[in-house]
């Protein structure tokens, strides 16, 4: 579901199998706005994921966004949390007022795989900046006994 562990030359590294490929998407077809912008981290907002024993923590950075600008879908065995920020140029009739704009406007948006959490039980708060989710894991189904008659 998250971040998967493997070992290399007898080190423990995280392994993340969407970076891998958001890395591919980006070397293969590029980024025309690269020159625009001097961070690349704009299209994406960071996370933390916690195992809590019995469910997941994840703790999404998300500052200067209103609550209703977030929304999180849950789709098959992905869940999407995707932040959406508004100019004030696009919200204002105020173009001839604006001297310099540095804040980054836009959408964000990141994908998990859910296919061990019980989705039906996942609860989210939104606090300073930070996006809360507790993500309960699906309970083991443990193998039915079955008693083979001796011929």
């Amino acid at each position: 579901m998250f971040d998967l562990m493997r070992r290399n030359n007898n080190q423990m590294n995280s392994y993340n199998p969407f970076k891998e490929m958001e890395d591919f998407e980006k070397n293969f077809f590029g980024n025309a706005f690269d020159n625009f912008f001097t961070t690349k981290d704009l299209s994406e907002f960071k996370t933390d994921i916690i195992d809590e024993g019995d469910h997941y923590l994840l703790e999404a950075d998300l500052p200067g966004f209103d609550k209703k600008d977030i929304d999180i879908n849950i789709t098959e065995n992905a869940l999407t949390i995707k932040a959406s920020r508004h100019s004030k140029v696009e919200e204002r009739e105020e173009k001839n007022k604006i001297v310099h704009i540095e804040r980054s406007y836009g959408s964000y948006m990141r994908q998990f795989d859910v296919s061990e959490i019980d989705t039906e039980n996942i609860k989210a708060k939104y606090s300073d900046g930070v996006l809360k989710l507790e993500l309960p894991k699906k309970a083991k189904v443990l193998p039915a006994s079955k008693k083979l008659e001796i011929e």
